[in-house]
């Protein structure tokens, strides 16, 4: 049986470059080579980090690195609200400590704190060089001009506004394809500070939780690209090659000074996050309300998450998913595109061991592991209103599409990952 659930994953692959190729702008430029190179890349990513054991061990220790900044933004958190923190130290009898979990606490503070952080290592300039290197491959292996290339790159460890905002005097000179490109790439990966807090939320459900997002995030780049490059082909006449220049970039006074504007950046973030999903989750509970009122369906009441589950259990099963654990998987694809990937992530926190496999709940992890939501399709559009309001219109006419081909991105990364062995990943 899991030989078949892997083989059905290689046909999702599959499945997933037909649909996007349905939907291109110009299905005569299906890009074959970097189709083949994209997937290749992806294979070869997961192999190295998770196949050689020197990758492991730099994996552990990125593990141990996200529990140490857990534990040190709870010390914080503690300080400023005390026994409201739920870390500990109860003035009350305490009948069901996972109660103490709360999200405003234990996830939204790390946020600000690796906001403040990778602000810093960008003034240190260690984070400027490894943005620098993944554009630099990216330029090379991907056929990037220079200024996509580093944008892209900082996606990955900024996000999806953040990233572009490091070629922010370049945005208006870039093509149609290449706008689309990043609008696509932002959706499928996630940025640094949400990592910590993804890993944070699945650490007592998946072993090696902080490796599988990590990993999550980074592989689904090569994916976001292709998808991009198949949606909205690009146009060799117009994309010129050229460099970019670095010393145009972001930079901070000091090392104070960057992580002040930091932690401003990163409150703001926070804001967003927290409110984004009072909204959207007290929408969908208002749906759910309605919906209670229809007629029962197969002896249970309708919902939105149920619903969900329904409209995208093929999905989940065409990427490898067992047909039984279909329906539960396709409600965490349903609730990560309705509502947020961290609401998603929590109910795959949620999901016992008898929902589903371990095999599940890591594709999963990848397939959710992107910011390809319809609350990410405002923030895209105000985030490029400000940076490149020349274009806006453009972008509002492209980031519904976006959004569609980052989701498709994730899903293939984990159909990928489905596709190899169990026991790559420690199973």
């Amino acid at each position: 049986m899991t030989g078949l659930e892997n083989l059905r994953g290689i046909a999702g692959v599959g499945l997933i470059l037909a649909i996007s190729w349905g939907l291109s702008e110009n299905r005569a430029r299906f890009p074959w080579r970097l189709a083949i190179g994209a997937i290749l890349a992806q294979l070869v990513l997961v192999l190295i980090l998770f196949g050689v054991p020197a990758s492991r061990v730099l994996l552990t220790a990125a593990g141990a690195a996200v529990d140490g900044l857990s534990s040190s933004t709870q010390v914080g958190v503690k300080f400023v609200f005390g026994f409201l923190a739920g870390a500990g130290g109860q003035p009350y009898p305490v009948s069901d400590p996972s109660s103490l979990f709360l999200l405003g606490f234990r996830v939204l503070p790390v946020i600000l704190v690796i906001c403040a952080l990778s602000a810093l290592l960008w003034h240190w300039r260690i984070l400027r060089w490894l943005t620098q290197g993944f554009g630099f491959v990216f330029q090379k292996t991907m056929g990037l001009r220079g200024a996509p290339a580093l944008a892209t790159a900082a996606t990955i460890f900024m996000g999806q506004v953040e990233g572009p905002i490091f070629i922010r005097g370049y945005l208006n000179s870039l093509t149609r394809s290449e706008i689309f490109l990043l609008l696509t790439v932002g959706m499928s990966c996630v940025s640094g500070s949400t990592v910590v807090a993804y890993a944070t939320i699945l650490k007592g459900v998946l072993p090696n939780a902080a490796a599988h997002v990590l990993t999550a995030s980074l592989i689904s780049a090569p994916a976001g690209i292709l998808l991009a490059r198949i949606f909205v082909p690009r146009d060799p006449a117009l994309e010129e090659p050229s460099d970019f220049d670095a010393a145009r970039s972001k930079t901070y006074e000091s090392s104070i000074d960057a992580l002040i504007k930091g932690t401003t950046d990163g409150l703001q973030i926070v804001l967003s996050v927290a409110a984004t999903l009072i909204v959207f989750v007290a929408l969908i509970a208002m749906v759910d309300g309605l919906m209670g009122l229809l007629p029962s369906v197969g002896g249970a009441r309708l919902s939105v998450e149920r619903v969900l589950g329904l409209i995208f259990a093929p999905l989940a099963w065409i990427i490898g998913v067992p047909w039984r654990e279909a329906p539960a998987a396709g409600s965490l694809l349903g609730v990560k595109l309705v509502l947020t990937e961290i609401s998603a992530f929590l109910d795959l926190s949620h999901l016992g061991m008898a929902a589903i496999s371990d095999r599940t709940r890591i594709m999963m992890t990848y397939a959710l592991c992107g910011f390809a939501n319809i609350a990410s399709v405002g923030i895209n559009v105000a985030g490029y209103s400000i940076l490149v309001p020349e274009r806006r219109g453009e972008v509002m006419g492209m980031v519904w599409k976006a959004m569609a081909a980052g989701f498709l991105a994730t899903c293939m990364t984990a159909a990928i990952v489905g596709a190899l062995p169990a026991s790559l990943y420690g199973r």
